[in-house]
């Protein structure tokens, strides 16, 4: 009896310090890098703290293991990639496997951008999943449950966070669901009186006020003038479209002969606004065109410097183009 009490007093007293010894290794800080891990399906915590050991992070994986065991967390892992840069413990990196805490990448698509700007940008990002590669536009759009639509315009500018793997028709499908929502948020709060039928003119409209001006407080203005315009039946006249209708025949240089080519975005020799958005506008610039600045302008011309001269006659615009445009040229 005395001999057995003794066993259990030295296996309880090597248990208490194994535990112990283990509580300690699970919160001893460490340094796991910055490189990813990743966790197979069906792959082992057992696997996974082999993997630890073998890029030096850890000594042995008993206490990991036992840990896990103690815990009930063995079995809940969940696969991913992971990078572990920041954790402090053995416990934390465990916590986050169990919870599928996985590293997540971004990816940001610019206002003012094109669909092909978009789609390049995919293209070249290492983490995505590509299955939109080798198909054109119209292909990607009926992925997308939109077979018929023009893709231009129709996805957010916006940074998205996805894992590793995520497929880039993923990316722009939540990227295509955003704009529509933000898209319909301001149309229902547009302003009475708008010369335009739907919220896919509010969306052309905001693309051309996009690439109009970089000055967040001159895109109501600007969208005031050519809301004014199109009351009117006047042409829009604004060079951007006109420079998205030519294409690849742009070279960085818009001349006085490209004004007369006839396209569908020539605003210059056809009225009203163009058949599609020509860029992907932001949420300001699609609130200024559905709620444009109250003006009498409708003219304006670039002062060289990012901003605009805004002028309600004939007259006066022409002056500032003497003085802005024509002046910048001679000099």
């Amino acid at each position: 009896m005395l001999w057995a009490a003794l066993s259990c007093l030295v296996l309880g007293i090597a248990l208490v310090f194994a535990a112990r010894h283990v509580r300690d290794a699970v919160r001893a800080p460490l340094d796991a890098g910055d490189a990813p891990y990743v966790v197979a399906p069906g792959q082992t915590l057992g696997g996974f703290a082999r993997e630890l050991k073998r890029r030096g992070v850890i000594d042995e994986t008993y206490s990991l293991r036992a840990y896990a065991w103690w815990t009930d967390q063995a079995r809940r892992i969940k696969a991913g990639q992971y990078r572990f840069g920041d954790a402090q413990s053995l416990a934390e990196i465990l916590e986050r496997l169990v919870a599928g805490d996985v590293a997540t990448y971004r990816i940001r698509f610019i206002e003012g951008w094109t669909f092909a700007a978009m789609r390049e940008e995919l293209a070249r990002h290492a983490e995505l999943r590509a299955e939109t590669t080798g198909l054109d536009d119209a292909q990607v759009m009926a992925l997308l449950g939109a077979p018929d639509r023009n893709p231009e315009g129709l996805f957010f500018p916006d940074t998205y966070r996805f894992p590793s793997g995520t497929r880039d028709v993923d990316v722009l499908r939540q990227a295509y669901r955003l704009m529509q929502r933000v898209l319909r948020e301001e149309w229902e709060n547009r302003a009475a009186g708008l010369p335009l039928q739907s919220p896919y003119d509010a969306l052309i409209l905001a693309s051309i006020v996009e690439k109009e001006t970089g000055k967040a407080e001159e895109r109501a203005t600007i969208a005031g003038v050519l809301v004014n315009r199109l009351g009117r039946n006047m042409r829009l006249q604004v060079d951007p479209t006109v420079i998205y209708g030519l294409g690849d025949r742009y070279r960085g240089n818009l001349k006085r002969e490209h004004l007369k080519q006839d396209t569908p975005y020539n605003t210059y020799t056809r009225r009203g606004l163009p058949p599609t958005p020509i860029a992907m506008p932001g949420r300001a610039a699609i609130r200024a065109a559905v709620r444009p600045a109250p003006t009498k302008a409708l003219y304006f011309v670039a002062r060289g410097d990012g901003s605009h001269q805004f002028s309600e006659s004939i007259e006066e615009h022409n002056r500032a183009v003497r003085k802005f445009q024509l002046k910048r040229k001679s000099g």
